[in-house]
Protein backbone atom coordinates (compact mmCIF):
# COMPACT_ATOMS: atom_id res chain seq x y z
CA UNK A 1 0.00 0.00 0.00
CA UNK A 2 1.75 3.23 -0.78
CA UNK A 3 0.59 6.57 1.12
CA UNK A 4 0.58 10.34 0.46
CA UNK A 5 3.55 12.40 0.85
CA UNK A 6 2.04 14.36 3.81
CA UNK A 7 1.91 10.50 5.68
CA UNK A 8 -1.50 11.32 6.74
CA UNK A 9 -3.19 7.93 5.83
CA UNK A 10 -2.82 5.60 2.54
CA UNK A 11 -3.32 6.37 -0.31
CA UNK A 12 -6.97 4.98 -1.93
CA UNK A 13 -6.22 2.32 -4.74
CA UNK A 14 -6.30 3.78 -8.16
CA UNK A 15 -4.49 7.20 -7.14
CA UNK A 16 -1.03 8.02 -7.63
CA UNK A 17 0.54 8.83 -4.42
CA UNK A 18 1.07 12.10 -3.69
CA UNK A 19 -2.71 13.59 -5.79
CA UNK A 20 -5.32 15.47 -4.25
CA UNK A 21 -8.49 13.81 -2.97
CA UNK A 22 -11.41 14.89 -5.51
CA UNK A 23 -13.69 16.94 -4.10
CA UNK A 24 -16.99 15.81 -3.02
CA UNK A 25 -20.03 17.67 -4.01
CA UNK A 26 -22.78 17.87 -1.82
CA UNK A 27 -26.63 17.32 -2.58
CA UNK A 28 -28.87 19.18 -1.26
CA UNK A 29 -32.50 18.10 -0.63
CA UNK A 30 -34.93 19.89 -3.34
CA UNK A 31 -36.57 22.17 -0.58
CA UNK A 32 -33.52 23.34 0.83
CA UNK A 33 -32.07 24.17 -2.53
CA UNK A 34 -35.60 26.46 -2.59
CA UNK A 35 -34.48 28.23 0.65
CA UNK A 36 -30.76 28.99 -0.75
CA UNK A 37 -32.24 30.60 -3.51
CA UNK A 38 -34.78 32.64 -1.89
CA UNK A 39 -31.95 33.67 0.49
CA UNK A 40 -30.22 34.79 -2.80
CA UNK A 41 -32.77 37.23 -4.36
CA UNK A 42 -33.82 38.83 -0.93
CA UNK A 43 -30.95 40.32 -0.71
CA UNK A 44 -31.41 41.55 -4.27
CA UNK A 45 -35.18 42.53 -4.15
CA UNK A 46 -37.72 43.34 -1.28
CA UNK A 47 -40.03 41.28 0.63
CA UNK A 48 -42.47 40.84 -2.43
CA UNK A 49 -39.43 39.69 -4.67
CA UNK A 50 -38.40 36.65 -2.14
CA UNK A 51 -42.25 35.22 -1.81
CA UNK A 52 -42.63 35.02 -5.32
CA UNK A 53 -39.02 33.37 -5.75
CA UNK A 54 -39.86 31.04 -2.87
CA UNK A 55 -43.44 30.32 -4.51
CA UNK A 56 -41.65 29.50 -8.01
CA UNK A 57 -39.25 27.25 -6.41
CA UNK A 58 -42.21 25.25 -4.41
CA UNK A 59 -44.68 24.60 -6.57
CA UNK A 60 -45.60 24.57 -10.65
CA UNK A 61 -46.06 28.14 -11.97
CA UNK A 62 -49.79 29.16 -11.76
CA UNK A 63 -51.59 32.43 -13.01
CA UNK A 64 -52.37 34.84 -10.56
CA UNK A 65 -56.30 36.01 -10.97
CA UNK A 66 -56.23 39.35 -12.39
CA UNK A 67 -56.62 42.20 -9.55
CA UNK A 68 -59.97 43.89 -8.94
CA UNK A 69 -60.17 47.45 -10.41
CA UNK A 70 -59.12 50.07 -7.44
CA UNK A 71 -62.24 52.13 -7.07
CA UNK A 72 -61.91 55.64 -8.26
CA UNK A 73 -61.78 58.56 -5.71
CA UNK A 74 -64.30 61.26 -5.99
CA UNK A 75 -62.67 64.68 -7.33
CA UNK A 76 -61.60 67.14 -4.58
CA UNK A 77 -62.86 71.15 -5.35
CA UNK A 78 -61.61 72.73 -8.23
CA UNK A 79 -58.84 75.15 -7.36
CA UNK A 80 -57.93 77.95 -9.50
CA UNK A 81 -54.16 77.80 -11.04
CA UNK A 82 -52.29 81.11 -12.40
CA UNK A 83 -49.03 81.25 -13.99
CA UNK A 84 -46.36 82.43 -11.74
CA UNK A 85 -43.49 83.48 -14.05
CA UNK A 86 -42.11 86.40 -13.89
CA UNK A 87 -44.32 89.03 -15.68
CA UNK A 88 -47.58 86.54 -16.11
CA UNK A 89 -49.49 88.74 -13.79
CA UNK A 90 -49.72 92.46 -13.42
CA UNK A 91 -47.95 94.26 -10.95
CA UNK A 92 -50.28 94.89 -7.91
CA UNK A 93 -51.47 98.84 -8.17
CA UNK A 94 -49.26 100.55 -5.05
CA UNK A 95 -51.02 103.55 -4.06
CA UNK A 96 -48.90 107.11 -4.15
CA UNK A 97 -46.76 108.00 -1.66
CA UNK A 98 -46.84 110.64 0.70
CA UNK A 99 -44.28 113.76 -0.35
CA UNK A 100 -46.03 116.68 1.62
CA UNK A 101 -47.53 116.72 5.24
CA UNK A 102 -49.26 120.11 6.82
CA UNK A 103 -50.56 121.10 9.63
CA UNK A 104 -52.00 124.71 8.81
CA UNK A 105 -53.09 125.90 12.51
CA UNK A 106 -49.39 124.93 13.87
CA UNK A 107 -47.39 126.60 10.59
CA UNK A 108 -46.42 122.99 10.07
CA UNK A 109 -45.19 122.13 6.55
CA UNK A 110 -42.71 119.68 5.87
CA UNK A 111 -41.20 117.25 2.83
CA UNK A 112 -42.05 113.91 3.44
CA UNK A 113 -39.29 111.30 2.42
CA UNK A 114 -40.22 107.14 2.11
CA UNK A 115 -38.40 105.54 4.09
CA UNK A 116 -38.01 101.30 5.64
CA UNK A 117 -36.91 99.74 9.34
CA UNK A 118 -33.06 100.74 10.59
CA UNK A 119 -30.73 97.29 11.31
CA UNK A 120 -31.99 97.49 15.39
CA UNK A 121 -35.80 96.83 14.03
CA UNK A 122 -36.97 100.67 14.65
CA UNK A 123 -38.30 102.99 11.99
CA UNK A 124 -35.76 104.92 9.97
CA UNK A 125 -36.51 108.72 10.58
CA UNK A 126 -34.16 111.29 7.94
CA UNK A 127 -32.08 112.90 9.93
CA UNK A 128 -32.98 116.53 9.24
CA UNK A 129 -35.77 117.34 11.71
CA UNK A 130 -37.02 119.65 8.59
CA UNK A 131 -37.92 116.71 6.76
CA UNK A 132 -40.32 113.54 7.42
CA UNK A 133 -40.47 110.22 6.88
CA UNK A 134 -43.30 107.99 5.55
CA UNK A 135 -43.21 104.32 6.63
CA UNK A 136 -43.00 102.86 2.96
CA UNK A 137 -43.82 99.28 4.16
CA UNK A 138 -47.53 100.28 5.35
CA UNK A 139 -50.45 102.19 3.70
CA UNK A 140 -50.40 105.01 2.18
CA UNK A 141 -53.33 107.66 2.21
CA UNK A 142 -55.17 106.67 -1.19
CA UNK A 143 -55.28 102.61 0.70
CA UNK A 144 -58.71 101.45 1.48
CA UNK A 145 -57.31 100.63 4.99
CA UNK A 146 -54.70 100.82 7.87
CA UNK A 147 -52.27 103.85 9.29
CA UNK A 148 -50.63 105.52 7.43
CA UNK A 149 -47.24 106.81 9.65
CA UNK A 150 -45.01 110.11 9.21
CA UNK A 151 -42.42 110.09 11.87
CA UNK A 152 -40.01 113.38 12.14
CA UNK A 153 -37.10 114.19 15.25
CA UNK A 154 -38.36 116.55 17.28
CA UNK A 155 -34.85 118.24 17.12
CA UNK A 156 -31.59 117.51 15.54
CA UNK A 157 -27.82 118.49 16.23
CA UNK A 158 -27.57 119.48 12.99
CA UNK A 159 -31.04 121.32 12.35
CA UNK A 160 -31.81 122.43 15.66
CA UNK A 161 -35.81 122.42 16.91
CA UNK A 162 -38.16 120.77 14.26
CA UNK A 163 -41.83 121.42 12.76
CA UNK A 164 -42.72 118.10 14.56
CA UNK A 165 -41.75 119.71 18.02
CA UNK A 166 -45.40 121.97 17.75
CA UNK A 167 -47.40 118.44 17.51
CA UNK A 168 -48.37 118.03 21.36
CA UNK A 169 -50.07 121.37 21.19
CA UNK A 170 -52.27 120.61 18.10
CA UNK A 171 -55.97 120.92 19.02
CA UNK A 172 -58.89 118.16 18.15
CA UNK A 173 -60.64 118.92 15.45
CA UNK A 174 -57.47 120.60 13.46
CA UNK A 175 -57.16 120.29 9.70
CA UNK A 176 -53.88 117.89 8.29
CA UNK A 177 -53.23 117.65 4.61
CA UNK A 178 -51.49 114.87 2.85
CA UNK A 179 -49.72 115.37 -0.56
CA UNK A 180 -49.10 112.45 -2.49
CA UNK A 181 -47.06 111.79 -5.65
CA UNK A 182 -49.69 112.21 -7.86
CA UNK A 183 -50.86 115.87 -6.88
CA UNK A 184 -53.50 114.84 -4.78
CA UNK A 185 -54.35 116.33 -1.15
CA UNK A 186 -55.71 114.16 1.40
CA UNK A 187 -57.32 115.47 3.86
CA UNK A 188 -57.63 114.23 7.64
CA UNK A 189 -58.84 115.80 10.91
CA UNK A 190 -57.33 115.58 14.17
CA UNK A 191 -59.02 112.59 16.61
CA UNK A 192 -56.48 112.27 19.31
CA UNK A 193 -53.02 113.32 20.72
CA UNK A 194 -51.40 111.14 23.00
CA UNK A 195 -47.84 111.28 25.05
CA UNK A 196 -46.48 108.07 26.07
CA UNK A 197 -43.55 106.64 27.53
CA UNK A 198 -41.52 105.00 24.67
CA UNK A 199 -41.58 101.13 26.54
CA UNK A 200 -45.95 101.84 26.80
CA UNK A 201 -46.05 102.81 23.33
CA UNK A 202 -49.28 101.24 21.17
CA UNK A 203 -46.86 100.00 18.22
CA UNK A 204 -49.15 97.88 16.59
CA UNK A 205 -51.74 99.96 16.94
CA UNK A 206 -50.06 102.83 15.19
CA UNK A 207 -48.74 100.64 12.67
CA UNK A 208 -52.00 98.72 11.92
CA UNK A 209 -52.51 98.09 7.99
CA UNK A 210 -55.99 96.90 8.82
CA UNK A 211 -59.15 98.75 10.62
CA UNK A 212 -60.58 101.72 8.76
CA UNK A 213 -57.65 104.28 6.71
CA UNK A 214 -56.38 107.10 9.41
CA UNK A 215 -53.16 108.93 9.60
CA UNK A 216 -50.13 108.67 12.44
CA UNK A 217 -47.86 111.79 13.17
CA UNK A 218 -45.09 110.68 15.40
CA UNK A 219 -42.58 112.62 16.99
CA UNK A 220 -40.33 112.09 20.45
CA UNK A 221 -41.38 113.99 23.46
CA UNK A 222 -41.13 114.23 27.90
CA UNK A 223 -37.73 114.57 28.74
CA UNK A 224 -34.38 114.26 27.05
CA UNK A 225 -32.64 111.28 28.75
CA UNK A 226 -28.66 111.96 28.56
CA UNK A 227 -27.67 108.48 29.22
CA UNK A 228 -29.23 106.75 26.06
CA UNK A 229 -29.68 110.02 23.94
CA UNK A 230 -33.11 110.24 23.11
CA UNK A 231 -36.32 111.65 24.67
CA UNK A 232 -38.69 109.34 27.01
CA UNK A 233 -41.28 109.61 25.16
CA UNK A 234 -43.28 109.52 22.01
CA UNK A 235 -45.86 112.44 20.54
CA UNK A 236 -48.73 110.68 18.74
CA UNK A 237 -51.73 112.55 16.69
CA UNK A 238 -54.24 110.32 15.12
CA UNK A 239 -56.16 111.92 12.61
CA UNK A 240 -59.20 110.28 10.30
CA UNK A 241 -59.87 111.53 6.62
CA UNK A 242 -61.91 114.87 6.49
CA UNK A 243 -65.63 114.61 5.08
CA UNK A 244 -65.46 114.77 1.60
CA UNK A 245 -61.60 115.52 1.66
Amino acid sequence: MTTDVLGARPAPAGRAPGAAAPRRRRVLPRHAAALVTVAVLAGCGGPADAGAAATSAATPSVSAPAPAPEPTPAPGPTVPVQDAALGAQPAPVQAPAPTRVAVPDLAIDMSVDPVGVEDDGTMEIPDDADRAGWYRFGPAPADPAGATVVAAHVDSWTTGIGPFSRLRDVAVGARVEVTTADGTVHAYVVQDVAQVPKGDAPVEQWFDRAGSPRLVLVTCGGAFDREVGHYADNVAVTAVPAPGG
